[in-house]
């Protein structure tokens, strides 16, 4: 099971994530989506998991999403600190008790495990501004192994 994971699109799908995203059975979107165009444009690739963010108003995703994938557990919600969680997170994380939790916001790549879950940030995947790092991640599971690979878009 391959899972594509992206988050804070900002209204802007960058080409190359089709290709990145060819052969994954699922995407997650992690927030900051921009348009339902983003979604559907990703469909095309594959089934697609999207919550809200900070700036998706209008948009009719949900603010947190469980799930399984590939015989583990997911929870996709946008705002979190892995090391500080909102009250609101840690009830969900002691009911839904996930192996990931995928989140975005902060435009920055994370992959950490806190008590036992894992806390995976893709990136930024956005229109290239600044020179800022844009990236998204393939999520590989296959039994007990998991792999992640984070992929960098061009900056300009």
């Amino acid at each position: 099971m391959k899972i594509g994971i992206i988050s804070d699109t900002h209204n802007f799908l960058d080409p190359r994530v089709a290709t990145l995203f060819r052969g994954v059975n699922h995407i997650v979107h992690a927030g900051d989506i921009g348009s339902d165009d983003i979604i559907v444009r990703l469909q095309k690739t594959a089934p697609v998991t999207a919550v809200l963010g900070n700036n998706d108003g209008g948009l009719h995703y949900k603010e947190t999403e469980a799930l399984e994938l590939g015989g583990r557990s997911f929870l996709v919600h946008h705002i979190v600190q892995p090391t500080d969680l909102l009250s609101v997170i840690a009830r969900r994380i002691a009911r839904n008790r996930p192996d990931f939790l995928i989140y975005g916001h902060t435009h920055q790549q994370a992959d950490v495990t806190v008590n036992g879950v894992r806390f995976i940030n893709p990136g930024y995947a956005g229109s290239p501004r600044f020179g800022q790092n844009r990236s998204v991640a393939i999520l590989e599971l296959s039994g007990s192994e998991m792999i992640l690979h984070f992929h960098q878009l061009p900056t300009e």
